[in-house]
């Protein structure tokens, strides 16, 4: 900004012009390995050399016509410097490395379309997911393929000014990129052509739509509002806006996933709509019919049945006073919670500067508020848990809440009754490997209960109270990790966990895929509700150091991660356990694993083409970044929590 620094004296100008040049040729210098050659550098160096004479003439002749004559010179030339260096810089900063993007865009497309084309088959009774690769590679086409994806590569990699990813990597692991590539083509053209042209598939919607009282054609509000909120929310990922308020959509869907549920529970009980779902059939009857495996219905097989239901789920005639209008009030209590839970923590950039609960919990003229809230909340956790979990598991959990709030007093974040300050504040080191003590033990009790339900196989009950074992170390953990004054989200979210368990998913009879997509929304919901956001500062690296006396890597990444998404972990875990307590076939947590996957992996692949077309976007390192690095861990947390479906779902079928 020359203007600023024009009314100076002729030394000052070149010395701020030189101060400049100088910073730029060191960014230059650290991006550009051949800086020595750029014409920036090049014009810096003669302007330096141009300055050098000018100071000696200046020293010689202080007032001559001279010396200004050659500062006005050697400004100049600072000038042309300092723009030739700003375009150079620009460039380096706006250079991609769009082979290796692309490369990585068509394996997530195809890897989509995959999941796309499987849907028949994942979603039938006997819930199949059978990706063919074996024959597509020992077709021609794969071949064909493979060669001209090599010749593109190499041609690519010797072109002169080639400088990607890719071609850097050996020729073996560059060539197994491109097997899997064309693999993958080859496997989708193969599932596209037994799609449609397989006689089968068609004969069998024919026999579906010629049987109206196994199945219905017509799409629920649920399923309707799934797919256009699945389709709304990814299509606001291409704006920049509603990506730093993307908590604003969840909180959006979620409530009117609440008015639907309400809209549906009312027509129901007090209607009697007779749209209702029909009767589930009985164990020994299947039925094969992939377009009610399509849209999801509640009459398709056994599998996307809930059988712990009234008997007339027409009108929920079965339910008792008390528990019917607890139906009723059920989606205004949701409602509530979630309300309470938006004002506990401001996210995003529009709101985030203003007040809330949570900054009122945290000063420190509310110390002894926070204290009696937080064990408010740790008791409520411990009622919300214990009841399905063994003696030596309750037990652990309360040892383990109790010394969670040691814990967090010995670090100073609340207080005991008979404690007046802070005198006695540590790192606390002690309690919180404590309470890592006793996360474990339950972890471990419910791991063992688990291989006890595959020995004996008839034992259902030590596999149900094996995976809430599981899903209550988890929530000790997430207890631990958080800050005090986010215990209330995570009683919330155990609360709507038990109240749409018992007085929405089971009275209504919810199929799989609907039970599966309220989980996961509400997931993504409570990931906002901690007071995330897609910005790398809302990260509280602070739960990687708990219990830690030093920086390690693994252990601080791992809690980390947890406690960053221990929100959609949480409704995740939940929902196996609700799938397998509830469900009256094998095939139901197949079926959850795979709309699980195909629901989070969507927004994923249409957001990497919309970050691939929008590189030149103002925001781009900004906002669209930070959201690529969270949706990446977002994707590797929902490949583990299909690797815990996959391994809960091969239990169930060996017991």
């Amino acid at each position: 900004m020359f203007p600023v620094v024009e009314g100076r004296p002729m030394r000052e100008q070149l010395r701020f012009l030189h101060l400049n040049t100088l910073q730029l040729s060191k960014l230059l210098q650290e991006n550009v390995p051949s800086y020595n050659k750029e014409p920036g550098f090049e014009q810096f160096k003669v302007s330096e050399r141009s300055h050098r004479n000018w100071i000696r003439l200046y020293l010689e002749e202080n007032n001559s016509e001279v010396v200004f004559n050659l500062g006005a010179k050697v400004r100049r030339q600072y000038l042309d410097a300092l723009r030739t260096l700003k375009l150079s810089l620009s460039r380096r900063v706006a250079q991609y490395d769009v082979y290796s993007m692309a490369v990585g865009t068509v394996l997530v497309l195809e890897a989509l379309v995959l999941l796309l084309l499987s849907v028949p088959q994942a979603l039938s009774s006997r819930a199949e997911l059978d990706v063919p690769l074996l024959s597509p590679v020992c077709s021609l086409l794969f071949y064909l393929l493979l060669l001209a994806l090599a010749a593109l590569h190499v041609v690519v990699c010797t072109a002169a000014d080639s400088s990607c990813y890719l071609c850097g990597l050996p020729w073996l692991a560059a060539g197994g990129v491109m097997t899997l590539i064309a693999a993958l083509l080859c496997a989708g053209m193969s599932a596209l052509t037994r799609v449609f042209a397989g006689g089968k598939c068609l004969s069998q919607v024919g026999l579906a739509f010629q049987n109206p009282p196994q199945s219905t054609s017509r799409w629920s509000e649920l399923d309707l509002l799934s797919f256009l909120g699945t389709v709304g929310h990814v299509l606001s990922l291409g704006a920049s806006s509603f990506i730093e308020e993307e908590h604003q959509t969840w909180y959006f869907l979620v409530n009117t996933l609440c008015l639907a549920l309400c809209h549906q529970i009312y027509r129901k009980c007090l209607l009697g709509d007779d749209c209702a779902p029909q009767h589930c059939p009985h164990t020994g009857e299947e039925f094969d019919g992939v377009a009610v495996a399509l849209q999801g219905k509640r009459a398709g097989p056994e599998g996307w049945e809930l059988s712990r239901a009234p008997a007339d789920p027409s009108s929920l005639e079965a339910l008792r006073g008390s528990e019917r209008w607890m139906v009723l009030a059920s989606p205004w209590l949701v409602l509530a919670c979630c309300r309470l839970l938006r004002s506990l923590n401001q996210t995003g950039v529009q709101w985030a500067h203003r007040p809330d609960l949570g900054h009122w919990l945290t000063s420190s003229d509310h110390k002894a508020e926070l204290s009696v809230l937080a064990a408010l909340s740790l008791t409520m956790i411990f009622v919300l848990v214990q009841k399905r979990c063994s003696l030596t598991s309750k037990v652990a959990m309360a040892f383990g809440l109790l010394g969670i709030y040691c814990y967090r007093a010995a670090i100073g974040n609340v207080l005991f009754p008979w404690q007046q300050d802070n005198k006695d504040i540590s790192k606390g080191i002690t309690e919180a490997r404590f309470v890592y003590v006793f996360v474990l033990g339950i972890l471990f009790t419910g791991t063992k209960d688990l291989l006890k339900s595959q020995i004996i196989a008839a034992d259902f009950t030590a596999r149900t109270v094996g995976l809430w074992e599981i899903h209550s170390g988890l929530v000790l953990l997430a207890t631990l990790l958080l800050r005090p004054h986010n215990l209330p989200v995570l009683v919330l979210s155990l609360a709507i966990q038990t109240i749409m368990a018992q007085f929405i998913w089971r009275p209504l009879r919810h199929d799989v895929a609907e039970v599966t997509v309220m989980h996961y929304w509400f997931g993504q919901a409570f990931f906002y509700f901690q007071g995330n956001s897609n910005s790398i500062a809302t990260v509280d690296i602070s739960a990687g150091f708990v219990g830690l006396d030093a920086y390690m890597e693994i252990p601080a990444m791992f809690l980390t991660a947890f406690a960053t998404y221990s929100g959609p972990v949480l409704w995740a875990s939940h929902l196996v356990n609700f799938l397998t307590s509830e469900a009256s076939s094998g095939s139901a947590l197949s079926h959850a694993c795979f709309c699980y996957a195909l629901i989070c992996s969507i927004p994923v692949s249409v957001y990497i083409i919309l970050v691939t077309s929008l590189r030149y976007h103002l925001f781009i390192w900004s906002v669209f970044s930070p959201k690529l690095l969270y949706e990446g861990m977002h994707l590797l947390i929902t490949a583990a929590v299909c690797i815990f479906f996959t391994a809960m779902d091969q239990t169930n079928t060996k017991s």
